[in-house]
């Protein structure tokens, strides 16, 4: 059974850094891409950031985040992570990692074309 395990989120001042990690399990196939996503409450999700194995290791951010977010993999252990840093207010959500198999890898990716998701880990950015 092929999951995404994400853990890192929790509660931080404006200005702190969190990092995120979605570990792979379960799927032993190459993967095209991974990525992240977010979910505010009464908002719609948006694609965050995503790395995309197609396109020579390729990545994508959201305007919000870009030159405050990177995102970057380790092979050996299936992991990919979010590096954030500048949190602001508004990054408050619940963070989904996210992951395409064979499938297309757009930019952003497209939440209707995931092969996975995971459950999702919270993040809170106070001001």
């Amino acid at each position: 059974q092929v999951q995404l395990v994400e853990s890192g989120g929790g509660s931080v001042q404006a200005g702190g850094s969190l990092r995120l990690s979605c570990a792979a399990s379960g799927y032993t196939y190459s993967t095209n891409c991974m990525g992240w996503f977010r979910q505010a409450p009464g908002k719609e999700r948006e694609g965050v950031a995503s790395i995309d194995y197609t396109r020579g290791g390729s990545t994508y951010y959201t305007d919000s985040v870009k030159g405050r977010f990177t995102i970057s993999q380790d092979n050996a252990k299936n992991t990919v992570y979010l590096q954030m840093n500048s949190l602001k207010p508004e990054d408050t959500a619940m963070y989904y990692c996210a992951a395409v198999w064979v499938g297309y890898c757009g930019a952003p990716l497209d939440w209707d074309s995931l092969d996975a998701w995971g459950q999702g880990t919270l993040v809170t950015v106070s001001s």
